[in-house]
């Protein structure tokens, strides 16, 4: 047994480090290819390579490599090892990766030359999302700007998101006085459509919502769900916070096709129902989704 599980975590880690592999080169394309021949200034040590190769025309694989180094070096002195061991690996072979599919994209550029210019935006924010989303997804990282939204949250007590984006719109304003307005904001578009499409791959596509209900009509609500016999649900004991009035309140999930439908349901047996609604990414076990056929 202790064999077995041993070769599953190999088998496993062996597939994490792969799909952090693919994600990365993935990245490391769309910069080629999409973001520094169009001066898109996107955040992090990658805008920076982008607005430093515009002044100087350095190498942007090697200022990328180089910033990163030298922030893994802050990470350690003031993060510690434990949180700058997850950056190391990802800080070498990013630019790494840049090097190599640079070669491809110079071949891929001519191919992909598009009169719509925000369709190469959305394109590069999509892709640029892609290959982050399933690099987060393996619980990897690519280092460089990690660790300044690591320092915000740590020293400013500034959540992660808050943190990540203010980093990156400040290098995209940085950007400003190099590429101008018409660019920036192009830039600042790509920004937003990667962070959107990193979040969709690293946490999926809600395509269930749950439901919290409570209602002086339980025992109906619970009636017309038994009655449908395809929707589990759970009954909750309440207590009211200022009245300490004793209740029940009622959790189920429906398929986000059904969301409007159900809603209804539970408004037409009570309009004063009191319910909370959130998108639901995973759902294990239980009662088999289905259409709600008395909807």
């Amino acid at each position: 047994m202790k064999h077995i599980t041993t070769k599953n975590n190999i088998i496993h880690n062996l597939y994490r480090f792969s799909m952090f592999l693919i994600g990365t080169y993935i990245v490391a394309l769309t910069y080629n290819t999409f973001l520094l021949p169009n001066s898109l200034v996107v955040g992090g040590t990658t805008g920076l390579s982008i607005i430093f190769e515009k002044l100087f025309g350095w190498n942007a694989g090697l200022f990328i490599l180089f910033t990163g180094i030298f922030l893994l070096v802050i990470s350690f002195i003031f993060l510690g090892y434990k949180i700058t061991k997850h950056n190391i690996i990802g800080t070498f072979l990013y630019p790494i990766m840049i090097m190599l599919s640079a070669p491809v994209a110079e071949l891929l550029i001519p191919y992909i030359k598009l009169d719509d210019f925000i369709v190469v935006v959305v394109l590069a924010g999509a892709l640029y999302g892609f290959g982050f989303g399933i690099i987060y997804k393996t619980g990897f990282s690519t280092g460089g700007f990690d660790v300044v939204m690591q320092l915000l949250n740590k020293y400013l007590k500034m959540p992660e998101g808050d943190a990540s984006l203010a980093a990156n719109l400040l290098v995209v304003l940085c950007g400003l006085p190099i590429i101008g307005v018409r660019l920036v904001t192009y830039s600042a578009i790509t920004l937003i459509v990667e962070t959107v499409v990193t979040n969709k791959i690293n946490i999926g596509i809600s395509n269930s919502k749950v439901f919290f209900v409570y209602t002086r009509k339980i025992d109906q609500v619970r009636d017309a769900l038994v009655k449908n016999g395809t929707i589990g649900f759970t009954i909750i004991p309440t207590l009211g916070g200022y009245s300490h009035y004793k209740g029940e309140m009622l959790m189920c999930v429906v398929s986000t096709r059904d969301y409007y439908a159900f809603r209804e349901v539970v408004l037409n047996i009570d309009k004063n129902a009191f319910f909370v609604i959130n998108d639901c990414y995973e759902v294990n076990g239980g009662y088999k989704r289905q259409h709600l056929p008395f909807l």
